[in-house]
C-alpha cells in the first residue's frame, strides 16, 4: 500500500494525550496564582493562603523537584512557606501565657 498525499499508513498520527482538552489550569497560571496567594498571605489569612500557595507552586513545579523549575513556582513555594512559618509563629505567639482570656 502507498502512503501519499492525504492517505497515510495511520488513522490517528497525534497522540489522544496531546490534543484532548485540558482540564486543569496550565503550571504557568498556577505559578501566578500561588505567588498571589503568597503575597497576599503575609497581609491576610497567611494560615490559610501560605498552604494554598505552597500547593500551587509544587503543582506548577509539575509535582516534582528535579528538572527545570519554573522561577514562578519556586517564588510561590518559598514565599508560600515563609508566609506559613510567620503565620504559624505569630499564632503561637498570640496564645501564650498571659495573653489569653484568663
Amino acid at each position: 500500500m502507498m502512503a501519499g498525499f492525504g492517505h497515510t499508513t495511520r488513522k490517528h498520527p497525534r497522540s489522544r494525550r496531546r490534543t484532548g482538552p485540558r482540564s486543569g489550569p496550565d503550571r504557568a497560571t498556577l505559578g501566578i496564582i500561588g505567588v498571589i496567594c503568597a503575597v497576599a498571605g503575609f497581609f491576610v489569612l497567611g494560615i490559610i493562603l501560605g498552604p494554598l500557595a505552597i500547593a500551587c507552586g509544587w503543582l506548577a513545579m509539575g509535582r516534582r523537584w528535579n528538572g527545570a523549575r519554573p522561577p514562578l513556582a519556586l517564588i510561590a513555594l518559598v514565599l508560600g512557606a515563609i508566609d506559613t512559618i510567620l503565620a504559624i509563629v505569630w499564632i503561637a505567639g498570640t496564645a501564650g501565657p498571659g495573653t489569653g482570656m484568663f
